[in-house]
């Protein structure tokens, strides 16, 4: 791709505060809100939408946490719409309110397409114009930085394209500073937004500056905003991680790395891309929300390595499969196991284990892995448990201990309530335990018995958090017969590992992933002073 260096500073406009909120199940608080901008501010993006300073209890409580802050590389947006119509500008009171708003930059949106203008505000083009004029004027008038959002400009270009150039002109004669052309619909295609973006710049672009706005409704979010980019735009909007309406926004966070990686183009303070990693998931961990693993650049698959080929690759040049560093947008390269891994894979995941495997090794734990997938295993989210499997077949696994039985009992009383019990009987070298514990489920009554009873000879295991558990099904036309897959995720406050356990019986899958799950964190080497995390109670299905 051919781009011309921009003749205006590039600036990243981050509109997650805002746009983002607007998406399906997201909502912050105005503390959570003010700690996602201070992220941005460390990232270095240039503005941070926030909202409308007074639409809402938590808006106001926003703006007055934010107007307290200091910040180091952002500056604050707020946001508000054109004037009423019935209203002049200096006396319509959402304008008043962005006029006396400390942030000295505002963004306002207005109509451009004809078919909102009959169908939804209901003035003539020439009253919308005056709308647009007078708004803008207004808020420069007041000393702010306007930019002046062009709503649904891409269909209103297909549709009137005169008429959406006036709309335009009348914000940049109006003392607009940026000009936004909104894809408010996702409805457009590179090849247009392109063929647009470059009509306006050639036009306009001598005066002020040109941006884009991109929604993801046709899949083309990111792609539109790189092409209005090549065509001359230098102010883009999005969202981090593409959260917002719909299909959400235009992924500010992918933008954000192809512009300086792929395009040349500085959209950052020089350093500050290693930090994408950490802010994206940082805003994803605030919504309680999971990160999305194949998200580019950012994800924990981004850079995750699976057929033997490619392992092989990488071992030898990292290019061979890696189109970046993982290092430059702070992530890291991961190998994945499975049953399409080579020697390669085996080899160095051992060496992450701090294990060494000749090829015969690696040939054997292949087959076994292969075996054991074939049974419904899947390693690749269980790296605790590939490691264990890796320490028996190289004989260097330390058992925790060894079992003699388990047994749950499940009990629905009369008024409804459900109790469980869980009683195991172990040995510890020459000595039997036998304990029984109560939970508020199998998993967590086994899990709170298994820990009673060797808690003495590995104190390390109070430290073990489990932090997620996930049950799939693997032959649905099986019915209640069929085989379970059960997932741990554990913690110890620094790592986080999972490990698995499969079989017919969901609480017998469960309880092999939970012993796997602990095994692992007593395995030579993994034993230390660690940040201390009370045992999760993890209920099982």
């Amino acid at each position: 791709m051919t781009t011309s260096v921009p003749s205006r500073p590039f600036e990243l406009y981050d509109a997650t505060l805002r746009d983002g909120m607007q998406g399906e199940g997201m909502s912050l608080s105005a503390e959570e809100k003010l700690r996602v901008a201070r992220k941005l501010d460390e990232l270095g993006v240039h503005l941070i939408e926030a909202g409308f300073p007074a639409s809402n209890p938590k808006e106001q409580e926003l703006f007055a946490l934010l107007a307290q802050e200091t910040w180091e590389s952002s500056r604050i947006a707020a946001f508000g719409m054109t004037r009423r119509r019935d209203v002049r500008a200096d006396q319509d009171p959402a304008l008043r309110i962005l006029a006396d708003c400390f942030c000295d930059v505002t963004t306002i949106v207005g109509k451009t397409w004809g078919l909102h203008l009959e169908k939804v505000v209901r003035v003539d083009p020439a009253e919308n114009l005056r709308l647009i004029a007078d708004s803008v004027a207004f808020l420069v008038g007041e000393g702010k930085r306007v930019i002046y959002d062009a709503e649904h400009f891409f269909d209103a270009w297909r549709d009137d394209r005169e008429y959406a150039h006036r709309c335009l002109r009348a914000a940049v004669e109006a003392g607009a500073d940026t000009i936004t052309l909104c894809d408010t619909n996702g409805s457009s295609l590179p090849m247009q937004v392109h063929e647009a973006v470059r009509a306006v710049v050639d036009e306009l672009g001598e005066h002020v500056r040109v941006g884009i706005h991109a929604h993801d409704d046709a899949g083309c979010g990111v792609a539109n905003s790189l092409l209005a980019v090549q065509a001359g735009a230098t102010h883009v909007q999005g969202t981090t991680n593409g959260i917002g309406e719909r299909t959400g926004n235009a992924n500010l966070t992918t933008i954000t790395a192809d512009l300086e990686l792929k395009m040349g183009i500085r959209s950052l303070p020089e350093g500050r891309l290693a930090k994408l990693t950490e802010t994206a998931h940082f805003v994803d961990e605030l919504l309680n929300r999971p990160p999305r693993t194949t998200q580019p650049y950012v994800g924990r698959n981004a850079f995750a390595h699976k057929g033997g080929l490619h392992v092989a690759g990488i071992r030898a040049d990292a290019s061979t499969f890696e189109h970046v560093d993982p290092a430059t947008v702070g992530n890291a390269r991961d190998v994945l196991v499975s049953e399409l891994a080579g020697k390669g894979t085996v080899i160095e995941k051992a060496a992450e284990a701090g294990l060494s495997v000749d090829d015969a090794q690696a040939v054997r734990i292949i087959d076994r892995v292969k075996e054991l997938e074939h049974r419904g295993y899947q390693f690749e989210a269980a790296d605790g448990s590939f490691e264990l499997l890796l320490r028996r077949e190289t004989g260097t696994y330390d058992p925790l201990f060894t079992l003699e039985s388990w047994r749950v009992i499940v009990e629905q009383r009369a008024g409804g309530q459900v109790e469980t019990e869980a009683t195991i009987k172990i040995w510890i070298g020459d000595e039997r335990f036998v304990r029984t514990a109560e939970g508020n489920g199998p998993v967590h009554a086994l899990d709170r018995a298994l820990r009673s009873a060797i808690g003495q000879v590995h104190p390390h295991l109070s430290d073990i958090e489990l932090v997620n558990f996930k049950v799939r099904i693997l032959d649905e036309t099986k019915g209640t017969g069929a085989v379970t897959r059960v997932l741990i995720d554990a913690s110890d406050g620094n790592r986080t590992w999972g490990s698995i356990g499969v079989g017919e019986n969901l609480i017998g899958a469960s309880w092999d992933a939970l012993v796997e799950s602990l095994a692992w964190a007593e395995q030579p080497g993994r034993r230390g002073p660690q940040l201390a995390a009370a045992p999760a109670e993890v209920e099982s299905a």
